[in-house]
């Protein structure tokens, strides 16, 4: 193939690119909307309307946006290194641009929320439900509720986790008790410092079955 014919095939090829802007998986292309990015790209984990199928990628529908903003710019700028977060995000995020994350907040806080199915036995889901109620003053923590709401829809800075996947939360309390790897949530790892892992797992459980 000759030169003039190797450029006019690249020349045809980014036409096209730009032409199907609506379907583009190009997450180094800022002219891709952060909508595009939803339906075409992120979708593959969290499903095309924020609610993820496998309980290893969290549900991000109805999400506030704040914190889908902050968790975005944590992953881009790689400060956020749980081991599930960067294997995945820190190369789906390097390129995005900040009107294009302010897109992907939109997006998925305009979702429907999840709403998951009650797969723990009722003691456990009622020991969660005290917890997140009340707390335990007895090990110094507080009711989960009082940052994340009384139903668990978050507010701002504070995620949604009501619907969660219950292993994706259980295995998030263990990062923030365990770990320094999310340095963003550092009220979390003082919150979770004192829990045990029968606590963990109780918690889990109720904020799954919460809507």
């Amino acid at each position: 193939m000759t030169v003039r014919s190797l450029a006019f095939t690249a020349v045809i090829a980014a036409i096209a690119a730009c032409s199907n802007l609506p379907r583009s998986r190009d997450l180094a292309n800022p002219e891709v909307s952060g909508r595009v990015l939803a339906e075409q790209v992120c979708s593959n984990c969290h499903g095309r309307t924020g609610t993820a199928t496998s309980p290893n990628f969290p549900n991000l529908a109805a999400q506030q946006k704040r914190y889908l903003i902050t968790q975005l710019e944590a992953f881009r700028a790689h400060s956020r290194r749980d081991p599930a977060g960067y294997e995945y995000m820190w190369g789906v995020s390097r390129s995005l641009t900040d009107a294009q994350i302010d897109a992907l907040a939109d997006y998925y806080r305009a979702q429907d929320p999840p709403r998951q199915p009650a797969e723990s036995p009722p003691a456990l889901v009622e020991a969660g439900r005290v917890l997140f109620e009340h707390g335990d003053t007895a090990k110094g923590v507080p009711a989960c509720s009082s940052c994340h709401g009384a139903n668990g829809a978050g507010s701002d800075a504070f995620p949604r986790i009501a619907g969660q996947h219950a292993d994706y939360v259980r295995k998030q309390l263990e990062v923030f008790q365990r770990t320094d790897e999310r340095p963003e949530g550092a009220i979390m790892k003082t919150v979770a410092h004192a829990l045990s892992p029968d606590d963990i797992d109780a918690a889990a459980a109720f904020v799954q079955t919460l809507e």
